[in-house]
């Protein structure tokens, strides 16, 4: 796409970590509903790839090259969008790292770090930057990707999965992300700002991306459902909620 402004009723939408997963696929959903997808890639090459290969199917796609891990990029990839708009109606922070495991007994602060620094501070820093773009639209929502692994009733049931994987920084993380986005949603009215997990808690299933070794039983498409749901929220829409592709996800 040319570096002339986007017309002002074009909806458009930032995704993170957008070359490959759920994030790519969240990318082609949306431009195939006529948006324009501003998609956001750590690597260049494999961003452009995706670009190449949503506008190859008719979207609108522009390479936004950002590492949600440095201040530097994402103010360089926020200036690079209002090259291109006056707006911006969706933020997907859907950029994430897993971290190693390492058993708790095991893990340092340095372990957690690492993870904090993409999976919380990554959107901090994404919203921050974005947000006088996002009050400049009508109907501005931002979608955090969280998981199933930071809710507190999925980690403490016996009955999923993940409350045998003993690890620290995943998990701490997105709990921590439940909480930034809640008190956004508190905080900022005129923004919606809502949490999804790529999954169906109740079925403990899960989607299958390069995170997970592709061990899931839900595909990208089904996993991208409740991203879909929330992006496409109408001005009645709720805030401050939490979801997976079945419905509300409990703290």
């Amino acid at each position: 796409m040319a570096a002339n402004k986007t017309e002002a009723s074009q909806t458009t939408a930032l995704i993170t970590g957008a070359n490959k997963g759920l994030g790519l696929e969240a990318a082609r959903r949306l431009g195939a509903m006529g948006w324009t997808v501003f998609l956001g890639s750590r690597d260049v090459g494999r961003g452009q790839a995706a670009v190449d290969e949503l506008e190859a199917e008719g979207a609108n796609a522009v390479l936004v090259p950002l590492d949600v891990d440095s201040d530097e990029s994402v103010a360089a990839a926020e200036k690079l969008v209002r090259e291109h708009t006056d707006h911006l109606d969706v933020l997907i922070n859907n950029a994430g790292n897993p971290g190693h495991f390492v058993d708790p007994a095991e893990a340092t602060a340095e372990e957690l770090h690492g993870v904090y620094n993409t999976n919380v501070y990554g959107p901090v820093r994404t919203t921050h930057a974005f947000l006088p773009l996002l009050r400049a639209a009508e109907n501005p929502r931002v979608v955090m990707v969280s998981s199933g692994g930071g809710a507190f009733s999925v980690v403490t049931d016996p009955a999923q999965a993940v409350s045998k994987m003993h690890e620290l920084a995943y998990s701490s993380s997105k709990a921590a992300l439940n909480m930034v986005t809640v008190r956004y949603a508190q905080a900022i009215p005129e923004v919606k700002f809502n949490l999804v997990t790529p999954g169906e808690i109740a079925n403990g299933k899960f989607a299958a991306t390069d995170m997970n070794g592709h061990r899931g039983q839900l595909t990208v498409t089904e996993g991208t459902d409740p991203f879909i749901k929330l992006a496409t929220l109408g001005a009645d829409g709720p805030s401050g909620i939490f979801i997976d592709r079945l419905g509300p996800v409990a703290w």
